[in-house]
């Protein structure tokens, strides 16, 4: 069976690039990917590899549709436990495509807790981490092949958003394994830092509770433990990155690269102008992740 997986997007951005003093600057855009983000890849790699019929994951929206989509392709379901604050679309898009949703109060009980819970009642499901798991970090690699087998531009940093850490220590583990080095710089909310007091602290910290950043791909309490165990010697550096710059990605890429993209997809960029120095003259290559984002959310970003 062919995989439905595509490639990326990939989109020259020159009017950024100048006003960023970048040589060039490509948009690795993700928001044509099945589903509408990155998760796609590490969805369908892992529910193709798996005998299991269930798959009960805790997702903010774009793992748990990108999972419902892959079961329905592969004649599998899916239950999706989701925070009740999660954008209206993806909420939808996971009814969409034949998966359950379980809405909880996450102040009331953590994601984990109420997988665990439908775990231990549903014999024979697979639980799977939207970041902290082999196939997802093997499905995300799948693009930094893709990137690595670029003739031009040569690039000299990669930003890419972080969460929990699946899609960097996917791009980490994939360029190495094409033999090619090219710097990972993470971008993550400055809100929901986890990630990079971790690097910090040389260990996993844990927040105590999820973030209210606007990204909310981003606001995993932790990095996953495979995760770290790739990102504590793998990523160049964290860019934390302040909610004003977000939204300035945003409306910057609806702008001047005629893309629209989630909060979480635009904290590349956001790193960017949030700490424009190092990127000075370079060729950088921004990861955007997804481009799921509730309408009046997106129409508040670009009209602000």
């Amino acid at each position: 069976m062919t995989s439905p997986i595509l490639p990326t997007t990939l989109i020259d951005a020159p009017r950024i690039a100048k006003r960023l003093n970048l040589k060039s600057l490509t948009l690795a855009s993700e928001t044509f990917q099945v589903t509408g983000s990155f998760k796609f890849r590490a969805a369908y790699t892992l529910a193709s590899s798996i005998e299991n019929d269930l798959i009960i994951a805790a997702s903010s929206g774009n793992f748990g549709q990108a999972v419902a989509c892959a079961c329905e392709m592969l004649g599998k379901h899916a239950i999706i436990v989701m925070p009740e604050t999660s954008a209206r679309v993806k909420i939808d898009a996971v009814r969409s495509y034949g998966g359950e949703t379980e809405l909880i109060d996450t102040s009331r009980i953590t994601r984990e807790a109420r997988v665990a819970e439908l775990a231990s009642t549903n014999a024979g499901g697979y639980v799977a981490s939207a970041y902290d798991d082999d196939y997802v970090i093997a499905g995300n690699a799948t693009l930094a092949f893709e990137l690595a087998r670029l003739t031009s531009p040569v690039f000299d940093a990669i930003v890419a958003p972080i969460g929990g850490g699946g899609l960097t220590s996917g791009l980490i583990s994939g360029f190495a394994s094409e033999g090619c080095d090219i710097p990972i710089i993470a971008a993550e909310p400055l809100l929901a830092n986890d990630a990079a007091q971790s690097i910090r602290a040389g260990r996993i910290i844990t927040s105590d509770a999820e973030s209210l950043s606007m990204a909310d791909g981003a606001r995993t309490r932790s990095v996953g433990r495979r995760n770290w165990a790739i990102l504590q010697t793998g990523l160049k550096s964290i860019v934390e990155v302040p909610e004003s710059a977000i939204a300035q990605a945003v409306l910057e890429l609806y702008i001047n690269a005629n893309l629209k993209a989630e909060p979480t997809g635009a904290l590349s960029l956001a790193a960017i102008l949030t700490n424009p120095e190092p990127f000075t003259g370079q060729n950088v290559c921004c990861i955007v992740s997804g481009g799921n984002v509730d309408p009046a959310v997106y129409a508040k970003l670009i009209l602000a």
